[in-house]
């Protein structure tokens, strides 16, 4: 089994989502990326650990995407319903693993907690 296992999930704050609405992103984004995973039962085995991070943009969404998927990593763009909030596909959210923690902090060390 791999060290330690973790999960980050990265959101926009720029749309002016509540916090419930960001709640709910980040919950669509655990779940899609956990689903792609190779790692998800030991992950749960360990406690399932996840850091919430935040970026100011779409462009900063996106080049997180891009570098979790070069990297390998399990990775989802989460993209909104338009049910409340925001408009329909609005991309708010990436879900990127459950992997080993160091391969994922490579990419999201240096943002913010949200």
């Amino acid at each position: 089994m791999p060290g330690d296992l973790k999960q980050v999930l990265v959101i926009r704050t720029d749309l002016d989502m509540g916090k419930g609405k960001m709640a709910a992103q980040a919950a669509h984004a655990a779940v899609a990326a956990a689903d792609k995973s190779s790692y998800k039962a030991d992950w749960l085995r360990q406690g399932g650990q996840k850091t919430v991070v935040k970026v100011g943009s779409e462009q900063e969404l996106i080049e997180i995407l891009l570098a979790a998927k070069q990297a390998g990593l399990p990775v989802t763009m989460v993209e909104d319903a338009g049910r409340t909030q925001i408009a329909a596909g609005t991309r708010t959210g990436v879900g990127i693993g459950t992997a080993p923690g160091k391969d994922i902090d490579k990419i999201t060390g240096k943002l913010k907690l949200l």
